[in-house]
Parts: C-alpha cells; structure tokens; sequence
C-alpha cells in the first residue's frame, strides 16, 4: 500500500478525460400551446434530469466534487424549475422537453463558465430529460457544437 502522505503525485492515476454524471429530479406544471393531446391541458411532472460532465483529473483524482455538481444544479435549475408553472419561469417556448433540455444546457454551462471551471476542461457532454420514467430528451455536446 503506498502512503499517499509522501507520495501525492501517486493520488491521480491518469491524464485522460473522464465523464462523472449525476441524477436530479423536480416537480413542475406546463401545458403545451398549438397541441392536440393530453399535454394541450395543464398537468404536473416529475423531471429526472441526469447531468454528464467531463473534464481532467486534478491532482487528488477528482474531475469534479459530485457535492459543487449538486450545489449548481440546486442553484440554477432546482431554484428555477422546482414546483413551479413553466410557462410562466422558462423563457418564451413551448415548455416541451426538447426546448427546455436546451435551456438547462445553456443555463448549466454558463454556471460552469461562471465558477471557472471550464479553464479547467470541466464540460458538460450530455443531458437527459425525462418527463416521464419512459419518455425523455437527451441532448450531446457533439450536437450542441454542431449547431454552432
């Protein structure tokens, strides 16, 4: 076993990227405009949001602390969205989960940018959405630099 007192540099393993993700739910109302379905009338859902970001090892091993992942989320999302109407708190849009899933990705990587992190290499590489346990949106880096 090496004693990681004397030897810190032996603490991070590797230089690669790695993805850490991390899972959130919250509680909003909406109804969809222009709709012909059940969505067309207000009802409530539990979002499960699972949030992917990669980014460099620092010296301890870390990408990033799972609790700061937490902290923005709670922040910028869960303040935002957690029991509330979203056609009235979300920009103008048909609250479905394809626009809003854009929205929270613009919203998380200027918190990213915000604290700094992104000098560091920390991203964000994916976001899914679920409206339903069955029904979701995901959204890639790849596709979100893409569109640029």
């Amino acid at each position: 076993m090496i004693n990681h007192r004397n030897q810190p540099e032996k603490l991070r393993y590797h230089q690669h990227r790695v993805a850490v993700s991390k899972s959130f739910t919250f509680d909003s109302a909406h109804f969809l405009h222009q709709y012909e379905g059940k969505c067309k009338y207000l009802h409530g859902h539990t979002y499960r949001l699972d949030i992917t970001l990669s980014g460099f090892l620092n010296e301890i091993g870390i990408v990033v602390d799972f609790s700061e992942i937490k902290e923005i989320y709670e922040q910028e999302i869960k303040q935002k969205l957690d029991h509330q109407f979203l056609n009235e708190v979300l920009p103008q849009m048909n609250t479905t989960a394809e626009n809003m899933i854009v929205w929270i990705w613009e919203v998380l990587d200027k918190a990213l940018a915000t604290r700094g992190l992104k000098e560091n290499g920390l991203r964000i590489e994916e976001l899914v959405l679920y409206e339903t346990p069955t029904s979701y949106a995901k959204l890639l880096r790849s596709w979100m630099e893409d569109e640029s």
